[in-house]
C-alpha cells in the first residue's frame, strides 16, 4: 500500500508544488481536477489573498487540495485557523519548525508534511511528529540550503534513517524521475517547474516560453554564502548576480510580479528548476499528469519484467 496515496485522498500520488504567488485555485484546481494534490501557497506573505484562493478551491473542484504553511510568513495564527475552518486535511510546512503547530494541526486530523533540504533536518522534522516529508533535492528551483545535496543522494540517505512516508522534489518533470525517486525510497513525486509551464499556470507566456527553451544548463544557484539562496534560470540578471556572489532580498521578492505576470524576464530572477531543461513543450495539466503515470508504470513494467526473470 501507498501510504502517501492513502493521507493524500488522490487518484495519483503526485503533488504540485506551493510556488509563491503562483499556486494559487487557478493551478491548484486543475491539479486536482487531473488526480493529483493541488496546493494553494503562502509563501507569498499576501495572506489574506491567500485566504480567499482557499474559498475558491470550493467552487473550483471537489477533490482533495492542500495548504503550504510557510511557517517564516505566518505573523499569527490566522492561517491555522482558516485551514481547520475550511475542512483542509493536508498540509505541508516549510521554511520554519513544525513543532509549534504539529500538536494542534494533529488534533484535527490534518496530514502534515515538513519540507527538509538535509537529513539532519529530516530527523528533527521527524521528531516533531510529522506525518511524512517532502524532501527537496538541490536540482530544484526557488529557495535551496546553500550545501546541495542531490535528490538520489538525500532520498537514500533519510530512507537510511528512517520509514517515514517521503514525497521526493527537485527536477522531476516525468515518468521517468517519478520512477527513479520511487527506487530510492519515495512513495509520490512533488513537481514545480513542470507545473509552472503548464497551460493552466497563471504565469505570462514568456516565463512558459523561458522554461521551455532552456537547457540542462540552463539554471544557476544564486547567493549560497548569504540568505535567500535560491534556484533560477539564467538571464542577463541572474549571472550578473551570479558573478557578484551575493544579492539583497529585495531582489528576488521586489519585481517578481513583473516577472511572472508581466513577462519581464529581467525584472527580477525567475525561480526554476533543473528540470526545465527536459520540458520542451507547455501541456495541459491532466496530460502532464496522465504522461508521468503513464511513463512510470512503463518503466515499471520493465522493472518487474527484469526481476522476474533475473536477467538484466
Amino acid at each position: 500500500m501507498n501510504r502517501v496515496l492513502d493521507h493524500l485522498g488522490t487518484q495519483y500520488p503526485i503533488i504540485q508544488s506551493p510556488m509563491g504567488f503562483i499556486a494559487r485555485s487557478q493551478l491548484a484546481s486543475a491539479v486536482s481536477n487531473a488526480g493529483g494534490m493541488g496546493i494553494i501557497e503562502t509563501s507569498s506573505g499576501e495572506i489574506e489573498q491567500c485566504m480567499e484562493e482557499i474559498r475558491k478551491m470550493h467552487d473550483l473542484t471537489d477533490k482533495p487540495f492542500g495548504v503550504n504553511l510557510a511557517l517564516l510568513f505566518l505573523r499569527d495564527e490566522a492561517m491555522i485557523d482558516m485551514v481547520i475552518d475550511e475542512g483542509v486535511k493536508f498540509i505541508t510546512t516549510s521554511a520554519g519548525n513544525p513543532a509549534k503547530y504539529i500538536d494542534r494541526l494533529k488534533r484535527h486530523d490534518i496530514i502534515v508534511y515538513h519540507a527538509v533540504p538535509t537529513a539532519e533536518m529530516a530527523m528533527k522534522a521527524v521528531g516533531a511528529g510529522v506525518d511524512g516529508l517532502i524532501v527537496e533535492g538541490a536540482e530544484g528551483g526557488g529557495f535551496k540550503n546553500p550545501e546541495e545535496v542531490s535528490l538520489p543522494v538525500l532520498l537514500q540517505t533519510i530512507r537510511d534513517q528512517t520509514d517515514i512516508p517521503m514525497v521526493a522534489a527537485g527536477g522531476i518533470v516525468d515518468g521517468r524521475g517519478m520512477a527513479a525517486a520511487f527506487s530510492a525510497g519515495a512513495e509520490a513525486i512533488q513537481m514545480g517547474t513542470r507545473f509552472v509551464s503548464a497551460l493552466e499556470s497563471p504565469v505570462h507566456i514568456n516565463f512558459k516560453n523561458a522554461i521551455v527553451d532552456s537547457v540542462e544548463t540552463g539554471t544557476v544557484v544564486l547567493n549560497k554564502k548569504s540568505s535567500p539562496c535560491v534556484r533560477a534560470l539564467k538571464t542577463e540578471r541572474t549571472m550578473a548576480i551570479h558573478e557578484a556572489g551575493v544579492m539583497e532580498r529585495s531582489v528576488v521578492f521586489g519585481d517578481i510580479l513583473d516577472l511572472y505576470f508581466g513577462g519581464d524576464m529581467e525584472s527580477s530572477v525567475g525561480l526554476a528548476g533543473q528540470g526545465a531543461g527536459m520540458i520542451s513543450e507547455i501541456k495541459p495539466v491532466k496530460q502532464i499528469i496522465d504522461e508521468t503515470v503513464d511513463g512510470f508504470f512503463e518503466i515499471a513494467g520493465r522493472f518487474a519484467a527484469m526481476s522476474q526473470s533475473r536477467a538484466f
